[in-house]
């Protein structure tokens, strides 16, 4: 008896000690609980862990955006098939079709997507049929690829620092600036574009979020900021679950209130309406939106009391301007009812 006693502590002991040992935690993302249900911009649920560990630091140091980061070149030239640009290689952009006097409009996906993304197919075509422009297309997919949501936040910050490098070297080299730059993120690339705008002094002449995300946001310093450009603009639709819900821009839209959009039976497709309705406005124009006192008059659909009108979205910047707007759209193309 003793013995099997004797034994049976033994193994306890070994269990016990084949344990990992727990990273420390450094603090919460947000308030409330730890564990909660995040969507990628894939569409898939993820369980995800809200409390930051030592450990994500470490796994976060092992991204370097700097030469992870790939840049994708699209103009009228080569609308379809894009050219690398490579950061301080002058050959990739001297033998590129990029030219340092026409406005350029950079791209950024969000979480679990690429350069691949329905972000970028959507957008890209709208961009070259509205205008002559230099359209670049930003893969952050190996910090963003992750299921670690902690680690994926750590490494939108660090990729914003990165494509911030990129553009002063970009502007230095082909005689460009960032009063011809506009900056477009989806999801955590929403917020990226702010992280972006930040590091290059807020003077970039419009920044455009499209549905930024709100789990792990909330509190964060660094979420997109009304001065990270000259003119920020923000379209939330779908607020609470993929998308954050307060104002975020100078501008904020919420379309149809900003959570449940017409035609759509998912959260996913919500999500993914904002750069469908900003794609519309490059091509087509349209969504006049109405002004609000504030987000929740918005989202409530009670914005009959102040008389502001302002279009959502397009090429042009509406500088000067600010507030809340609600609109309507149709259930399908074309969404805008103007």
């Amino acid at each position: 008896m003793m013995i099997f006693i004797s034994f049976t502590f033994s193994c306890l002991i070994g269990f016990v000690v084949a344990l990992p040992a727990q990273s420390p935690v450094i603090r919460k993302l947000e308030p409330g609980l730890r564990y909660q249900y995040a969507i990628d911009s894939k569409g898939e649920n993820h369980l995800v862990d809200l409390w930051m560990t030592l450990d994500d630091l470490r796994q976060a140091e092992r991204f370097n955006p700097v030469t992870a980061n790939a840049y994708h070149l699209f103009t009228r030239a080569n609308p379809t098939t894009s050219q690398p640009l490579v950061p301080n290689n002058a050959a990739t952009l001297q033998q590129s079709n990029f030219d340092g006097k026409k406005r350029t409009v950079l791209l950024v996906h969000g979480w679990r997507d690429s350069a691949l993304s329905e972000l970028n197919s959507v957008i890209v075509p709208a961009l070259l049929d509205a205008a002559d422009l230099n359209v670049i297309v930003v893969d952050w997919s190996s910090g963003a690829s992750s299921i670690n949501f902690r680690l994926v936040i750590l490494n939108t910050i660090s990729s914003g620092n990165a494509v911030a490098q990129f553009i002063t070297w970009l502007n230095q080299a082909s005689g460009s600036d960032t009063s011809q730059l506009h900056l477009i993120g989806h999801g955590f690339g929403g917020h990226q574009v702010g992280i972006i705008g930040r590091n290059l002094g807020g003077t970039v002449n419009y920044i455009t979020g499209l549905n930024p995300a709100l789990i792990g946001w909330v509190t964060n310093i660094y979420r997109f900021q009304p001065n990270d450009g000259v003119y920020t603009e923000v379209i939330h639709t779908n607020y609470g679950v993929y998308g954050y819900i307060a104002e975020l821009a100078q501008v904020d839209f919420y379309p149809n209130g900003g959570i449940s959009m017409p035609g759509c039976d998912s959260n996913e497709c919500d999500h993914a309406r904002s750069y469908f309705y900003f794609a519309e406005s490059v091509r087509s124009g349209g969504f006049n939106g109405r002004q609000c006192v504030n987000y929740a008059a918005a989202v409530i659909g009670m914005c009959d009391i102040l008389p502001g009108k302002l279009h959502m979205g397009g090429l042009e910047p509406k500088i000067g301007r600010s507030g809340v707007y609600l609109l309507e759209t149709n259930a399908s193309p074309p969404f805008s009812r103007d």
